[in-house]
């Protein structure tokens, strides 16, 4: 077996000169031979001498490939819609509302700071007459906050007590999250509406369950 020439040229100059494919080639390819010129070797050798403990870098080690192992993922990704919501009503809950939230994955309440316990054992259990109701379903989330601020403040101006807002569970919006649910503490702090919502709660399994929710208004 034949010992494989060594390339001698550094692979940084590697474009430089002809590359040769066979030796048929370089017989057809190579020009007429010119007049004879000063030898170029000669003028090269002190170079060559210089990198001649120079090993070529190997194939594999010239390119840079990230393996399919490779963490590309920021580090800290984000969390996915539930932990979002989950973290929004967590900062509710941590002082920027005016009004205390506990809630659950299904079970949701809340109330201004110093509400009546014993009025708010009242809307839970169902007992306190709902005297009007909104749907939500088939609203987009903005649509949604439109509709309950109209409706709780035409509630109130009307003198109504406790109302039911249907939100319904999520289970037709993407990745099956109830949006309009974990949005409702929010819209009920905001604005007009903040001044007249004293409490609410999730609905007992007759009015709605955990697709609904009582809320109790002030007194005019």
């Amino acid at each position: 077996m034949k010992k494989k020439k060594e390339d001698i040229f550094n692979p940084l100059f590697k474009g430089l000169h002809p590359k040769i494919d066979s030796p048929e080639e370089e017989v057809h390819d190579l020009p007429l031979e010119p007049p004879e010129r000063s030898n170029g070797h000669e003028e090269m050798d002190p170079f060559l001498e210089a990198m001649s403990d120079v090993k070529p870098l190997q194939e594999d080690k010239r390119r840079m490939a990230l393996s399919r192992e490779a963490n590309v993922r920021p580090s800290h990704p984000a969390p996915d819609d539930q932990k979002k919501g989950l973290a929004h009503l967590q900062r509710l809950v941590n002082g920027t509302l005016e009004i205390d939230i506990t809630f659950t994955d299904e079970y949701i309440e809340g109330s201004v700071k110093g509400f009546s316990r014993k009025l708010m054992r009242k809307l839970k259990r169902g007992e306190i007459p709902v005297r009007d109701f909104i749907d939500l379903h088939g609203l987009t989330k903005q649509e949604a906050e439109i509709q309950v601020r109209d409706f709780l403040l035409r509630s109130f101006k009307s003198g109504l007590r406790c109302v039911l807002i249907v939100h319904g569970r999520g289970l037709n919006s993407p990745d099956s999250l109830p949006v309009l649910k974990e949005g409702l503490p929010l819209w009920f702090n905001r604005g007009s509406t903040r001044r007249i919502v004293l409490a609410f709660a999730t609905a007992r399994p007759y009015d709605g369950g955990t697709g609904a929710i009582y809320v109790l208004l002030r007194r005019r």
